[in-house]
């Protein structure tokens, strides 16, 4: 056995094995671009359509979000170079705060610098030993990795099987509280969970639920306020935690619930406390967008879902095998690892960027292709997209 305390084995123990990388011949990872989030993205000089992003509104390089962007670098600078417990709580921060609680119909909120950050910061602050969390087995990483630094126990239910879930809850009543976890939409397919149904067992087995509704908020909804306005739910007792970064069209993260709660994780909350602020610049952009989707919401969903619809349905007819989407994500399902890469390399030698999907991100042989078309897509884009679906040349199809 190597000698465990030689600098040079620790150092060997993490060499990235590329063996995937070099059968595809193309690594979809980590693409330099050198444009703004506009139609298309240059990549070494070369213009890409931008299905891989989430700017689902398409409203990420609108030019009013830029003007007032401009206004707060002008008014607050670069940075408050502070957490928001000492001076990085600026007027700006909490009016957004207010905003975006009245938005989503919720008491309070707290604003952290990534959704990764709020919900690898929530758990640790409100479960421990004595708790246990029920969470979805398709749940984003950064819930998952929340709950095992809290220390709790945690015990997967079968995605979005509520016959399982409630099977599970007759089960842990031993425990000091049971939490119940989903995100609302789940990003790599684009399935919606039965968030009203999820909510009724826990009020029936006495656990709160906690949503991610980064996939939801400014996509779902008759004004895009998320899951809870698409579900109809007007008093939720649980917690609530959303990306700013994808929909909304900014950075940063929010956790909303019971004002005591939001109250208690203001000062308890390590990754809110330790954390530099959210810069000014991207809250004047939330705030802009919130501003914006208040007048254009039922507008620009319309060319969201058109686009997603068409891309659907060029999709389809080619032979790909797509998830059972109810939202504007459409997931291709690829399969093994490599034929996700060949799948991918294959778009983007034809310009078109997407996301893949890859163990251990998903299931082992259960690769996805998601291809997100914004709002902002012209007919023209749409079109060549479609082209080059019918030409394209997949094992398989």
């Amino acid at each position: 056995m190597p000698d465990a305390m030689n600098p040079a084995y620790f150092y060997q123990r993490f060499t990235l094995d590329l063996t995937l990388v070099e059968k595809a011949a193309f690594n979809p990872y980590y693409p330099v671009i050198t444009s703004g989030l506009e139609e298309t993205v240059d990549i070494g000089g070369n213009r890409y359509i931008d299905l891989a992003s989430n700017n689902y509104l398409g409203l990420a390089n609108d030019a009013r979000l830029k003007k007032v962007c401009h206004e707060a670098l002008d008014h607050y600078g670069a940075s408050m170079c502070a957490t928001p417990v000492a001076s990085g709580y600026t007027d700006l921060y909490s009016r957004l705060e207010r905003k975006l609680s009245a938005f989503t119909g919720l008491e309070a909120s707290l604003i952290y610098p990534s959704c990764y950050q709020a919900n690898n910061g929530l758990f640790p602050a409100i479960a421990g030993r004595e708790d246990i969390v029920l969470v979805d087995r398709n749940a984003h990483s950064s819930l998952i990795e929340g709950v095992k630094a809290s220390g709790c126990k945690i015990w997967p239910f079968v995605h979005n099987d509520m016959q399982h879930l409630e099977k599970v809850l007759k089960k842990v009543k031993k425990y000091r509280q049971i939490f119940v976890v989903t995100e609302s939409v789940f990003s790599t397919e684009g399935a919606i969970a039965p968030v009203r149904e999820i909510i009724d067992l826990c009020e029936k087995y006495g656990a709160l639920p906690v949503i991610d509704d980064s996939h939801g908020i400014g996509v779902l909804g008759e004004q895009g306020k998320g899951i809870l306005e698409h579900e109809g739910i007007t008093s939720f007792n649980g917690i609530y935690t959303a990306s700013l970064g994808k929909a909304i069209a900014n950075a940063g993260g929010v956790i909303s619930g019971k004002k005591s709660l939001i109250e208690y994780l203001r000062y308890y909350s390590s990754h809110l406390v330790y954390s530099t602020a959210l810069l000014p610049v991207a809250m004047a952009g939330i705030e802009q967008v919130l501003e914006i989707m208040k007048d254009e919401f039922v507008h620009i969903k319309k060319r969201m879902w058109s686009n997603a619809a068409a891309l659907a349905e060029a999709l389809k007819n080619k032979g790909f095998d797509l998830c059972d989407s109810m939202t504007p994500i459409v997931s291709i399902k690829s399969g093994k690892s490599l034929e996700t890469l060949l799948m991918s390399r294959e778009f983007y030698h034809h310009k078109i960027l997407t996301t893949p999907f890859i163990y251990p991100s998903v299931a082992i042989n259960e690769g996805r292709i998601r291809l997100i078309a914004g709002a902002n897509l012209t007919e023209e884009s749409i079109e060549r997209v479609k082209g080059v679906v019918k030409k394209m040349k997949i094992k398989g199809l």
